[in-house]
């Protein structure tokens, strides 16, 4: 197992050392004339100062909210102080994965456009090397973070002190190791929102003023604000997509490694395998990632970009779903359960595979609503025909369409892994999707480079063959942006599912509830969060892009000479106006993220925030799929008047009347895709995160799915005599709760006989019998209609009580948890069907009596416990029961 655990770090550190080879590459190729160096010198020189602004005032957040956090730590059993260390270092990690990217895309810009002199192939090989060194840097600095970090706290909490690891020890180092994610996901947040306030009110103002008042190119040099613009692509689309995705990886793996605590795994690693495969497989993507870019190119000018780039993709997701059949074979057993779901490892596998699908299909979708030359960017061009209105209102109609097939997709995604093995098949499908990340965010990083070639091209006056290789690349690099965000908001889709899932088994609530009104109530304030977030996004572009417009309408009034090439612009003001608001602005909805859940859960509740979560959820992913896929498509409708496009029979290029409408298209889709769209994924992860961290401080004890009242109320130390311990019936009670969609009922049933032995491991076999002609409901009052129930609860459609009127629960083994907690396997007989269950148990002193405490978790599914009737009226009835019912039990004995 040493060696498994050391294998993950080892993998990152791998992709890490490629990471380095490559970008020495890039730094060996010719970097152009003097023109071009300056040029992409003050891209690079913008880009750093945006980082370090930025730095300063998150280094002041970081500081704060660790402080909080190690506060947090010492106020429940199952956090602790480290988790402000494990916060610092995710937000590190996060910052400095940004800063790869970006280093390395100022690097590659000029490189690249000085290979698109000589041909298209070496042109896309500079660009896409660029930007997978940004790739495996990400994909790199995750798993060696996660994999160090979880041995370091394994080791702490687990191994030091003999614990299980299906225990609470395990639930402290996981909770600990959450700060990671918590650190990573919250500089994300804020770069994302922060690049993409800077980029986009540099492109806004370039753009009106430049193309659409003075009629130049769009990167000609003689704009003021072209430099800003540049440096926006690499602070936005680079450094913040490098800090989302890593953010999205982290999280990914976190929750399946939260849920994967939970299963009882008789595995060849000491139990611990649910917990490591998330991790391993992450570590085997990045190999197969690197492999894949090799995959990446094209032999002549006529070579397909987008075609080249698909390929590479495909091979690493094809190399990644062969190599996940053996690990799962290897790691896991061939049986296991999570929260009454029993599935195999072969299911395992189907939901990686699942997982593996929808993240294809998702960035299939995306490139059909986006790319050129497809119907739906076709539709915007046409409608441009007739003005800016009509660009406008068919951008919004491709973008509201966009979303139909994506949430198809990721609802079929999250229904068959959940089939295939529940609320881990869930998580593992996810963590199967962002397997690839590293190549993923390769040709995702490819587009921004690609741009500023472009860029550099045009302000440096090269010849028009150089300009239309960096044009091809830069049109293909606008497609992969845009299904780079597709595949980003999908992996946050199901992350989310899976850290809701975490976070409802460690507040120990039992299901969100909309039919409570403060529940509902949440419900509908997480659906409005997205929107207000978006507002205050879009509009915080809407005032940068002003003090930029009027910034280049003064230069171009006030500095004779610029429009006749004999001045030169004052490109660094325009740079500090987006530095300066994209600073400023930032910090409103990303206090939004933060402190939502906090609030909602410390005054309401964890049900209430639970339903809070499903609302962001929902609402937020829609959201980001159409911003995301509305701004791409007017963007590349704007590009197709470069090539020239039919409508109605006569062709329209640049300057022309459409396209001049489709330049009001792009600038409104601009913040759309490049800021509030993408902040989308990062905002409901994190507000995932911060629940997940809190949820221990406002968990509901004796919720089914939490652990922290059976490893924690437990002071005393019970000395274990070894022997036979006899229940007394009298005294012991059996509890049962069964929940439908429109309330509960609950009640009783008498234990009968029984008794269970104690050896030196613990609880070593027992025998109960339960009397099921004394099953009651005690929670209606009037007489008739708890006979009426009672009556009904005994027939043939629920328990048939005259055929099998016992029910038995046996003893077969049990494994020591924590303190006198016990794990325990037993076989369930209830109406004549017998199952193995696993459950946690809870032994104390009471006076001479030793009391045993339970609560199991029954699928009525597995025994046949529903209505037999085939009638349509009957089976409609079914399916508003739950299939789980609870059984709590308190034996008292005496040996």
């Amino acid at each position: 197992m040493d060696l498994l655990l050391l294998s993950v770090p080892f993998l990152g550190l791998l992709g890490l050392l490629v990471m380095a080879i490559k970008s020495a590459w890039v730094n060996k190729q010719e970097a152009g004339d003097a023109k071009m160096q300056e040029l992409s010198g003050y891209i690079a020189k913008g880009a750093l100062a945006f980082l370090k602004a930025e730095w300063k005032i998150l280094s002041y957040f970081v500081v704060i909210a660790a402080a909080l956090l190690a506060w947090s730590g010492t106020t429940v059993e199952t956090s602790s102080p480290v988790i402000a260390i494990s916060f610092i270092i995710g937000a590190v990690f996060s910052a400095v994965a940004g800063y790869i990217g970006m280093n390395i895309a100022t690097k590659a810009n000029v490189r690249t456009t000085q290979a698109a002199r000589t041909s298209l192939a070496k042109a896309l090989k500079v660009s896409f090397t660029g930007g997978s060194v940004m790739g495996l840097g990400v994909a790199g600095l995750a798993v060696i973070g996660l994999g160090s970090l979880f041995i370091l706290f394994y080791n702490m909490y687990v191994i030091s002190t003999g614990a299980s690891v299906n225990g609470a020890e395990m639930e402290k180092a996981l909770e600990v190791l959450a700060g990671f994610s918590l650190g990573a996901e919250s500089i994300a947040l804020f770069a994302r929102v922060g690049g993409g306030i800077y980029t986009k009110a540099a492109d806004v103002g370039a753009d009106l003023v430049g193309k659409v008042e003075a009629g130049i190119p769009e990167d000609d040099v003689r704009n003021p604000a072209t430099i800003a613009d540049n440096v926006g692509d690499n602070v936005g689309d680079v450094a913040g997509m490098g800090a989302d995705l890593f953010g999205s990886y982290v999280a990914t793996i976190l929750a399946t490694m939260v849920l994967g605590r939970e299963i009882v795994s008789d595995d060849k690693f000491g139990g611990i395998a649910p917990v490591l495969l998330p991790m391993f497989i992450a570590g085997l993507g990045i190999v197969f990632s690197i492999m894949g870019m090799w995959f990446v190119r094209v032999k002549d000018e006529k070579g397909d970009v987008q075609a080249a780039l698909n390929m590479g993709n495909w091979s690493s997701i094809i190399f990644t779903a062969v190599a996940s059949y053996f690990a799962v074979m290897w790691l896991l057993p061939e049986h296991m359960s999570i929260r009454g779901v029993d599935f195999t490892n072969m299911q395992v596998f189907y939901a990686i595979i699942l997982g593996l699908v929808v993240g294809a299909l998702m960035s299939i979708i995306t490139e059909y609503y986006t790319a050129m030359g497809k119907r739906p960017v076709n539709s915007i061009i046409k409608q441009s025909a007739t003005g800016h209105a009509t660009n406008i209102i068919g951008g919004l109609s491709v973008g509201m369409e966009s979303t139909v097939l994506p949430i198809l997709v990721l609802a079929a995604g999250i229904y068959g892994s959940y089939a295939f093995a529940g609320l881990y098949g869930v998580a593992i499908a996810a963590a199967g999707m962002m397997a690839t990340t590293a190549m993923q965010l390769a040709i995702d990083a490819f587009g921004p480079i690609a741009d500023n070639a472009g860029g550099i091209a045009e302000m440096s006056q090269l010849p028009e063959e150089v300009r239309h290789r960096t044009d091809n690349l830069d049109a293909v690099g606008n497609t992969t942006a845009a299904t780079g965000k597709g595949f980003a908001i999908a992996s946050a889709a199901l992350t989310s599912l899976a850290l809701f899932a975490a976070f409802v088994g460690v507040a120990g609530i039992n299901a969100i509830d909309i039919y409570k009104a403060d529940v509902l109530a949440g419900l509908f304030v997480g659906g409005m969060i997205p929107f207000i977030f978006s507002s205050l996004a879009i509009a915080a572009v809407g005032r940068a892009a002003m003090d930029m417009v009027q910034e280049v309408r003064r230069q171009f009034r006030e500095i004779p000479g610029i429009m006749e090439y004999k001045a030169k612009p004052e490109y660094e003001k325009c740079v500090a106006i987006s530095t300066k608001a994209s600073i400023r602005e930032m910090i409103l909805p990303g206090a939004i993220a933060l402190n939502t859940p906090v609030l909602v859960g410390f005054l309401f509740g964890p049900e209430v925030l639970g339903g809070l979560l499903a609302g962001v959820t929902v609402s937020g992913v829609l959201m980001g799929m159409f911003q995301s896929n509305a701004g791409g498509a007017w963007d590349n409708a704007k590009k197709s008047f470069e090539k020239g496009v039919l409508i109605n029979g006569e062709t329209f290029y640049k300057k022309s009347e459409p396209h001049k409408a489709s330049v009001t298209g792009d600038t409104v889709g601009d913040p759309f895709k490049d800021t509030s769209g993408p902040s989308m994924n990062i905002l409901i992860k994190l507000m995932s995160i911060v629940s997940l961290i809190i949820a221990p401080h406002i968990a509901v004890k004796g919720g089914h799915h939490s652990t922290t009242e059976n490893h924690n109320t437990l002071t005393e130390t019970v000395t274990l005599v070894g022997g036979n311990y006899a229940i007394n019936a009298d005294s012991s009670t059996v509890q049962w709760i069964a929940r439908k969609t429109t309330g509960q009922h609950d009640g009783f049933v008498k234990i009968t006989s029984g008794s269970f032995t104690i050896d030196s491991s613990g609880i070593a076999g027992g025998l109960f019998e339960l009397d099921m002609n004394s099953l009651s409901v005690a929670d209606i009052k009037e007489e008739e209609d708890n006979k009426g129930l009672v009556e009904h609860l005994k027939n043939s459609d629920f328990f048939n009580v005259d055929t099998f009127p016992t029910a038995k629960l046996e003893i077969i083994s049990s494994e020591k948890l924590s303190g006198n907690s016990y794990n325990v396997k037993a076989t369930l007989t209830l109406k004549g069907v017998t199952n193995e269950i696993v459950f946690p148990v809870v032994l104390k002193n009471e006076g001479e009596n030793c009391v045993a405490t339970a609560e199991i978790l029954v699928d009525r599914t597995k025994y046949g416990i529903k209505y037999k009737s085939k009638s349509f009226f009957a089976e409609f009835a079914n399916k508003f029961i739950y299939d789980e019912f609870t059984v709590k039990i308190k034996l008292v004995t005496k040996k």
